[in-house]
């Protein structure tokens, strides 16, 4: 994609600036990656290190906007009508379906988070029949008429996407990557499967902050790419429809509607995933937003767009040396983005050691100011090196192969160093403990991991900054790109 300076898109950089703001004071917002394009073109980037630009990151539920466009394509290729019932598409078991609104539940009702079921479905339709979901889901009768309930519902896109598969013979990422990734120029990507060999569609993709960017200018440009109609004609159009009443939602921008996959908002609309990853569409300021991090406040990041980078857009150009500073300043500041380490004191050696607890298995050596850690859950296991300080020691098995680990980056040292009480009417020093964070650099999490060696907390502890969201009980330790990227 092209790149133009702040400016000269009409972006004043204070804006931004103070957008980033949030992102980075706010404690409960882990930043990870920004990019804001106006016109076509990219005007502000930046990604908070360790994390980098060709790096692809779980999206969770914004994957469901990546398979509403696939939808597009498959629709215009006659593989599906929106019209369709979910029931005609898997008659291996229609008969046992016998509830009239299971057998009335078309693609568009599904699409639009419309099924008539008033909770999530996801866990109970693959506790029902875990070998075929969309069957467990229409064992189940919705409590409303399909059409006229919202609920979010993951199996609604789940069986969209597995009708998809079905008619096409292949998994969701080999039909898109004809399609849409290579005329995006979107490099590898991966997809979590359930079962093996069908992508979920709802969530588990792995993609760059760039690839989301591109999605989203291809929908604010009504499906055209480089001057080619790339989407099928309209059906951009018809996501962004606003198709059923969300007003039930507590929080102001998930009230205002839902089309296909996207959420309407109180400006513009979105596809947006779990912990903050975000693809926002502005069509009346020409404006596209593309976002990771880990937060569970989302709500406060759309909050800042609206106060900081809206009022940041004007009808044209700066063009006064007052912008051209800004513009300065703001991309120094895009370029030196990182997250702040783990700070602590530095590890002796006597830390060496074994330790367990929360279902981890933490080995620990220490040497001069080189400090390893082995952390293992029973199924996944890795080694990486612990940045003091501030600094983080990232550890990549492979660009594309997984097959040991998923990528991650530590820092540590340690905490409470001079701590103590009174025991006894006697002062006791506290022996210190050793953090240490674990970024999976393709995802939003973080883990903590905390080594005592007294106390009533002796072992290891360990807690999630954001909690990950699981189809099935995976592995403590798998929190990467699924295995491998295509």
């Amino acid at each position: 994609m092209p790149r133009t300076s702040p400016r000269s898109a009409g972006v004043a950089s204070g804006g931004i600036e103070r957008f980033l703001n949030v992102l980075e004071s706010e404690p409960g917002i882990d930043p990870h990656s920004v990019m804001l394009l106006r016109g076509g073109s990219v005007v502000a980037e930046g990604w908070w290190a360790p994390y980098t630009p060709e790096r692809v990151h779980l999206l969770y539920s914004l994957s469901k906007t990546f398979t509403s466009t696939a939808a597009g394509f498959a629709v215009a290729e006659g593989l599906f009508d929106l019209d369709d019932r979910l029931i005609d598409h898997f008659p291996e078991f229609a008969d046992e379906i016998t509830g009239p609104r299971s057998r009335a539940m078309r693609i568009r009702d599904a699409l639009a988070m419309a099924t008539g079921h008033h909770v999530d479905m996801i866990q109970t339709a693959v506790h029902t029949d875990p070998a075929e979901p969309v069957r467990g889901l229409l064992l189940h009768e919705p409590e409303s008429d399909p059409g006229t309930w919202f609920t979010y519902n993951q199996l609604g896109t789940y069986s969209v996407a597995a009708i998809l598969q079905k008619r096409a013979g292949c998994t969701l990422t080999e039909y898109l990557r004809p399609r849409l990734f290579d005329p995006l120029g979107i490099g590898p990507v991966g997809w979590q499967q359930y079962p093996d060999g069908r992508n979920i569609g709802f969530s588990g993709l792995h993609a760059t902050t760039e690839a989301i960017a591109k999605l989203g200018l291809l929908h604010l440009r009504d499906g055209v790419w480089e001057g080619r109609q790339l989407l099928p004609a309209g059906w951009a159009e018809q996501v962004r429809e606003r198709r059923v009443d969300s007003s039930r939602e507590p929080n102001p921008d998930w009230a205002q509607g839902y089309g296909y996959q996207v959420w309407m908002a109180r400006h513009g609309y979105r596809g947006d995933g779990a912990y903050g990853q975000f693809c926002v569409i502005l069509p009346e300021q020409d404006v596209v937003l593309a976002a990771t991090m880990a937060t569970a406040d989302m709500q406060q990041v759309l909050d800042a767009a609206w106060e900081h980078l809206l009022p940041a857009l004007t009808d044209g150009p700066l063009d006064d040396a007052a912008a051209a500073v800004a513009d300065d300043a703001l991309g120094q500041r895009l370029a030196g983005l990182a997250l702040a380490g783990s700070a602590g004191d530095p590890v002796p050696a006597d830390w060496a050691g074994t330790y367990s607890g929360d279902g981890l298995t933490v080995a620990v050596t220490a040497s001069g100011d080189q400090v390893t850690a082995t952390i293992d859950d029973g199924t996944v296991e890795f080694t990486v090196p612990v940045g003091s300080g501030t600094r983080w020691e990232v550890v990549d098995p492979s660009t594309d192969d997984h097959t040991a680990h998923p990528p991650v980056a530590a820092s540590g040292g340690l905490v409470g160093a001079g701590n103590w009480g009174m025991v006894a009417g006697q002062r006791v020093d506290a022996d210190p403990t050793l953090r240490i964070d674990v970024l999976f650099l393709e995802s939003p999490h973080r883990l903590v991991v905390e080594v005592s060696r007294s106390g009533r907390r002796a072992g290891v502890t360990a807690a999630w900054g954001t909690e990950p969201l699981r189809l099935t009980e995976e592995a403590f330790l798998s929190q990467g790109a699924p295995r491998p990227l295509g």
